[in-house]
């Protein structure tokens, strides 16, 4: 899991200074990974490549009955119920608001059965999930992929996301703070992109879909969950909706703009909201040159 300097002296009851160390001596070999938040930064465990592989073996052949080692499990327990409090605590402050918008369209598992079911006949190493919210994505294709990552902006959500996909003890998924406008992600990396409900609070909502083509690898998928146009005004006054849902026409437009191939949607008709899965996919090489001249 993701752990703070502090939480790890925590957990080990070693001193800051020692455990820094030996961070940034893990660090260099590739070991571990780290990334900053704000003012924070985190480590945890390699996942990829040859060092990943190494820790994980290092990590697998601990024994259970290990004195030490379960003293420094129960304190990382501690820190798992903490975080697990804190999401609580911040479901319990918003989940009057999310049941009053999901009443008023279809049952939120007929959309992810869809969304499960359109990476289901391919193989996807890397996803990304933009607006990641609670992780809820990441837990319903984790089967489906090699690795999850979530971004998001608001760090009460991040501390939900994380606290979901320790406890569903999903190790392929992480999250990650970033700006959907400027993805910490290298262009051309990942082989799906996701974006669930998070268009109709975008300023821009054409950049967020430029942006996420950045990332995509040719061919790569872009699925975006959001709203058909509508003319319910109140969510923009009681849930902060900048946008009354979206037409095919613009949404395809913005795919044309961002070198995106659009698919058939799916439409799920509810009352008095419709959602739609728009699809596209990343042109290949060909395909830009062609766009291109």
């Amino acid at each position: 899991m993701d752990l703070t300097v502090s939480q790890i002296v925590r957990v080990l009851g070693q001193s800051q200074p020692r455990v820094s160390r030996h961070l940034k001596l893990l660090w260099e070999a590739g070991l571990v990974e780290r990334h900053r938040e704000g003012s924070w930064v985190f480590f945890r465990m390699a996942t990829r490549g040859a060092a990943g592989e190494l820790a994980r073996t290092i990590v697998d052949s601990l024994t259970d009955d290990d004195p030490v080692l379960s003293l420094d499990l129960e304190r990382l327990d501690e820190i798992r119920r903490d975080r697990e409090q804190l999401a609580a605590e911040y479901f319990q402050r918003n989940a009057a608001k999310w049941d009053q918008i999901r009443s008023l369209y279809v049952d939120e598992a007929l959309v992810e059965t869809n969304i499960q079911s359109i990476f289901s006949s391919e193989l996807i190493g890397d996803l990304l999930d933009i607006g990641t919210g609670t992780g809820r994505i990441l837990q319903i294709l984790a089967t489906q992929v090699g690795r999850a990552v979530g971004v998001d902006l608001s760090h009460e959500m991040l501390t939900v996301a994380r606290a979901n996909l320790e406890r569903a003890e999903l190790r392929n998924c992480l999250v990650r703070h970033g700006d959907m406008y400027q993805l910490p992600i290298e262009s051309q990396s990942v082989d799906a992109v996701t974006i669930h409900q998070v268009l109709h609070f975008a300023e821009r909502p054409e950049a967020v879909v430029a942006e996420s083509s950045r990332v995509l690898k040719p061919n790569g998928k872009l699925v975006i969950v959001d709203f058909a146009k509508h003319q319910l005004k109140q969510l923009r006054e009681e849930h902060a909706h900048i946008w009354l849902g979206f037409q095919n026409d613009e949404v395809n437009h913005w795919f044309r703009g961002a070198c995106l191939d659009a698919q058939s949607p799916i439409v799920l008709g509810g009352m008095p909201l419709t959602v739609v899965i728009w699809q596209a996919r990343r042109l290949g090489a060909a395909g830009l040159r062609s766009t291109n001249s």
